[in-house]
């Protein structure tokens, strides 16, 4: 692997730790807004009005491929506020009071503490909590995530300084 000249924020990040063909492969393939249908029905559905980018309160929703709404989790989490859902003319979205998808979040091999180095960002910035260290003998430790509390809000993702916390469908 070819190593490139890194900003050092960058490489304090962990950038130098995701191969070019990580960076082009997502967790999971795309992530709808909360409550949306299936994705062939959704697709098929979707006027691109950007009713849902303009009312998004975080910012998440970004247009993605064809100019359909994807979630990213690079500006900040879902807070589930619904309002995606209500403001949509489309009937792109499942009741309100159904879960609002099947995703959590997975903590990869490149985390801090798998190199011994101390890091609770995570966990501390979880609102459900779902994310817990357990210690470890004469080590350092170690995350789990509680697969029935986390609601993959993604409010962990961007506080992780080596880009360890993806998205995945909780199956």
């Amino acid at each position: 692997m070819a190593i490139e000249n890194l900003p050092r924020r960058q490489f304090l990040r962990g950038k130098f730790l995701v191969s070019s063909q990580q960076k082009n492969t997502p967790a999971v393939d795309v992530i709808r807004p909360p409550w949306s249908i299936g994705e062939r029905e959704f697709v098929d559905k979707c006027t691109r009005c950007n009713t849902c980018f303009t009312t998004c309160e975080t910012k998440i929703l970004i247009k993605g491929d064809g100019g359909f709404p994807e979630v990213r989790f690079e500006n900040g989490e879902c807070t589930f506020c619904k309002k995606c859902a209500e403001v949509c003319p489309q009937p792109i979205f499942r009741p309100l009071d159904e879960k609002p998808w099947e995703h959590i979040i997975d903590i990869g091999e490149n985390c801090l503490t798998q190199r011994r180095i101390e890091c609770r960002s995570c966990q501390d910035n979880c609102p459900m909590n779902a994310i817990r260290f357990h210690l470890q003998m004469g080590g350092v430790a170690q995350p789990s995530v509680n697969g029935d509390t986390c609601n993959g809000c993604g409010a962990c993702i961007k506080s992780c300084p080596v880009n360890a916390i993806k998205i995945v469908k909780n199956e």
